[in-house]
């Protein structure tokens, strides 16, 4: 990104963005990043889902290739029962107007669509990828970090593979269609 474009995105995060943007008076003027009270909160929150992740054997392989082969109803009930939970914060952020612990407001924006001859494409190809790589490796990205924190090094591969993918997006995404 040049000093001149601005980005199609909304940085809420005051603590590390000066007032005048990224090219604005005070960029990089070492502004200190979050919190430490909000890191260690979410360092906490980070170790209580990697442990839950591990206990109810959501970073299980074998449960994994058992819901992709349709064989259990374990891993269907936890993503429902993620999606329930997820629901609900969403509208509980919505009609609270709650904040994020470093003070910001939390802001959510519906999603676009987008402009490709097929409505939603961005979201089913995504998922699709996500949904390739999550049945190949046998792990989606959190219980990655678990696995590994586990001492299963081999996921390790996984987690550089997951992280090249995400920044060869991020150097493509000006050239793709969204």
């Amino acid at each position: 990104m040049t000093s001149q474009t601005i980005p199609d995105y909304e940085c809420l995060d005051t603590d590390q963005v000066s007032p005048g943007g990224p090219s604005g008076p005070g960029a990089g003027a070492g502004r200190a990043g979050p919190k430490a009270g909000a890191l260690l909160a979410y360092f906490a929150v980070g170790v209580f889902l990697g442990v839950l992740f591990i206990m109810s054997e959501v970073a299980s392989w074998y449960r994994i290739q058992e819901m992709f082969r349709f064989q259990s109803f374990h891993m269907y009930g936890i993503i429902g029962s993620a999606v329930a939970v997820a629901a609900i914060s969403v509208q509980l952020i919505k009609r609270f107007d709650l904040r994020t612990l470093g003070g910001e407001p939390i802001r959510l924006s519906p999603k676009e669509w987008g402009s490709s001859r097929v409505r939603g494409a961005r979201y089913w190809i995504g998922g699709t990828l996500f949904g390739l790589g999550w049945a190949l490796i046998g792990a989606c990205p959190g219980p990655m970090f678990a696995l590994v924190g586990g001492g299963l090094s081999i996921m390790i591969l996984g987690l550089a593979s997951a992280m090249a993918g995400t920044w060869a997006y991020a150097a493509l995404r000006s050239h793709l269609p969204h």
